[in-house]
C-alpha cells in the first residue's frame, strides 16, 4: 500500500526548529535602541522645561547634523570592512579649502564644486592605496590624516578664516520651518545612502565585499573597484560634511570639526548592533548619532563640566566597539 503525502499541508515531523533567542540576546539586539530612550527619558526628568522643548531638539538636531554627515561617510568604508581616519580631516581641508577660494575672490559655487572636488580626491588616494597598493587601512588613512592635516593649515596659514560671504553662510545658517537647513542636508544624504545600500548593485558588492573579500572576488566582483569607489564617495560626502561646517559657523580652520572622527568611528560601532547582521548600516549609525547627539546636549543642559563630557564620551566609544564585538560573536 503506497501512502499518498499531500504536499499543500507541512508534514511536522519535517519542520526545522527555530531557536528561540535569549533574554541576553534579545537585549544586545535592542540595546542601542534602549539606551537612546533611556538617556532621553533621564535627561527628560532631570530637566523636564528645557529637554524636550521645540527650540532644545532642534539645537540637538542642528548639532548632530554635520557629524549625520561624517558618520554616513565613515558607515560607507566600514561596510566594505575597513575605516577611514581621515575623514574629519577631509572634511576641515574642504571646508578651508572653499573658504580660501572665496576670500580670494572665486564664486561661491565654483569654490564648494572645488571643495567637493578635493574630497572626492582625497577619497580616490585612499582607495588607490587600500585597494590596489594593499596597504592596511589603518597605515594609508593615518597617513592621509597627517597629509591632509598639513595642506589644511597651508591653506589657512595656521588662522582661522572668516567674513566669508553672506550667500554661503546662509547654507549652515539658513532655516526651512524653522529646522535649520543642514539637518534637511543631512536628512537627505542619509536617506541617498541608505537607498545605495539597500536596494543597489553597488550597495549589494560593498556588503559582500566586507562579508568576505575573498568569497566576492572568487563570485565575480571587482574587490578592488568596489573599495576604491566606497572610499571616494566617503570622501565626497566627508567634504560636503566639512563645507557645512564652514557655512555653519561662518568661518573655516585645519582643525576645525577633528571630534568627528571618533564621534563617527562611535556612531558606526553602535549602530552596527541595531541590526542581527551586525555589518555596518546607515539606519543604525544615525541610532548612533542621535545618541552622542542627545548625550552630548543632555550633558550641557545638565552644567556637566566639559572635561567630564570627555571622560563619557571615551565610555560610549568602549561601549560600543564592545557591543559590536559581542554582536559578531554572537552571529
Amino acid at each position: 500500500m503506497t501512502t499518498m503525502r499531500n504536499p499543500g499541508i507541512e508534514d511536522a515531523t519535517d519542520t526545522v526548529a527555530v531557536p528561540r533567542r535569549s533574554v541576553g540576546q534579545t537585549l544586545l539586539s535592542a540595546g542601542t535602541v534602549i539606551a537612546l530612550i533611556a538617556l532621553v527619558v533621564f535627561f527628560f526628568a532631570m530637566r523636564p522645561d528645557v529637554f524636550l522643548t521645540f527650540t532644545n531638539v532642534r539645537n540637538i538636531l542642528y548639532q548632530v547634523a554635520i557629524l549625520a554627515i561624517i558618520a554616513g561617510a565613515q558607515t560607507i568604508v566600514m561596510v566594505v570592512g575597513d575605516f577611514d581616519l581621515s575623514v574629519a580631516a577631509t572634511s576641515s581641508l574642504a571646508g578651508a579649502v572653499v573658504a580660501a577660494l572665496m576670500l580670494d575672490g572665486i564664486p561661491v559655487a565654483v569654490a564648494i564644486l572645488i571643495g567637493l572636488a578635493v574630497g572626492l580626491l582625497i577619497g580616490i588616494v585612499n582607495g588607490l592605496l587600500i585597494a590596489y597598493l594593499n596597504l592596511s587601512a589603518f597605515v594609508a588613512t593615518l597617513a592621509t590624516l597627517t597629509s591632509v592635516t598639513g595642506l589644511a593649515f597651508l591653506v589657512t596659514a595656521g588662522t582661522t578664516l572668516f567674513n566669508l560671504p553672506p550667500e554661503f553662510n546662509t547654507l549652515g545658517q539658513g532655516r526651512f520651518l524653522e529646522i535649520p537647513l543642514p539637518v534637511f542636508i543631512a536628512i537627505l544624504i542619509s536617506i541617498v545612502l541608505w537607498f545605495v545600500l539597500r536596494y543597489t548593485t553597488m550597495g549589494r558588492r560593498w556588503y559582500a565585499t566586507g562579508g568576505n573579500a575573498e568569497v566576492s572576488r572568487l563570485s565575480g566582483v571587482n574587490v578592488r573597484r568596489a573599495r576604491l569607489l566606497a572610499f571616494s564617495i566617503a570622501g565626497l560626502v566627508a567634504a560636503v560634511g566639512g563645507i557645512l561646517l564652514a557655512a555653519r559657523l561662518g568661518s573655516a580652520s585645519a582643525v576645525q570639526g577633528e571630534d568627528n572622527l571618533l564621534f563617527s568611528v562611535a556612531a558606526v560601532f553602535l549602530g552596527m548592533t541595531v541590526v542581527r547582521s551586525g555589518a555596518a548600516n546607515i539606519g543604525g549609525t544615525m541610532v548612533g548619532v542621535a545618541i552622542i547627539g542627545v548625550m552630548s546636549n543632555g550633558l550641557n543642559v545638565l552644567g556637566v563640566n566639559a572635561y567630564v563630557q570627555q571622560v563619557v564620551t571615551g565610555l560610549i566609544i568602549i561601549a560600543a566597539v564592545t557591543l559590536s564585538s559581542l554582536r559578531h560573536r554572537e552571529r
